[in-house]
């Protein structure tokens, strides 16, 4: 497993160059059973960065289409996507290893094969190992919504990467985002607005019910007892 989820680029001086970033890598401790699952099921499920395209048919040894999702968490529910529809694969990002670890674990203990990790800047993924319209689905659940106006600009969903996402969708595809900071609902809702070569899926022109295929997080179940919105977004790529 690699540690380093940032390649670093270099100017003409050899200099590395500062990038925004729409993540913090936070460095927290890993449990044992987080360990062990690094330690015995990487090999199996967990995927190195490198710099050329996939060939998912090896990678998941079949046909099936491909569901990506930027920033599993714990991945939670991310294993019971998988383990809840096995005519899919599934394949993951997350930069924190303890996240990383955790998934790996729970996929074993539920006997997941149709899933693959990565542990890795998911720009620097998307730019270099996915293949254009190879995707059937791509899922951003919960990203960091930055909320101050100052940081703004290290949103994730801005005009470059919904473009960047549409290349990777297969026409027919769906991005699926989801957030509980409606300033930050209302961001995205824009820039998808205006993203071309999408569709909104939602009947009313902004959010979507939440639909049967993401299940609900601790979190967020939490946050509604709190009285706290969450709403979800499904732009569908039409050409």
């Amino acid at each position: 497993m690699i540690n380093n989820v940032i390649s670093p680029e270099y100017n003409e001086e050899g200099r590395v160059m500062r990038r925004v970033r729409s993540f913090v890598r936070r460095q927290g401790r890993l449990t044992q059973r987080q360990e062990d699952a690094l330690q015995s099921e990487w090999a199996a499920m967990g995927i190195d960065f490198v710099a050329q395209p996939f060939d998912f048919a090896t990678v998941f040894n079949n046909q099936n289409p491909v569901v990506l999702e930027i920033g599993f968490g714990m991945g939670t529910s991310l294993v019971t996507m998988a383990s809840q529809n096995p005519d899919k694969n599934f394949l993951g990002i997350e930069v924190h290893a303890p996240g990383v670890g955790a998934c790996l674990a729970s996929a074993k203990e539920e006997n997941v094969t149709n899933l693959r990790v990565m542990c890795h800047d998911a720009i620097e993924v998307l730019d270099c190992m996915i293949p254009d319209g190879s995707l059937s689905m791509v899922q951003l659940f919960f990203p960091d919504p930055w909320h101050k106006a100052k940081h703004n600009k290290r949103r994730i969903v801005q005009s470059p990467f919904a473009d960047k996402i549409r290349s990777k969708l297969a026409v027919g595809g769906v991005f699926h985002m989801a957030t509980d900071w409606e300033p930050y609902a209302v961001h995205m809702l824009e820039v998808m607005s205006n993203a071309e070569g999408y569709k909104n899926v939602s009947s009313s022109g902004d959010y979507v019910p939440r639909p049967e295929t993401r299940p609900e997080t601790k979190f967020e179940k939490r946050g509604q007892r709190l009285g706290h919105g969450v709403w979800d977004l499904m732009f569908e790529r039409t050409k």
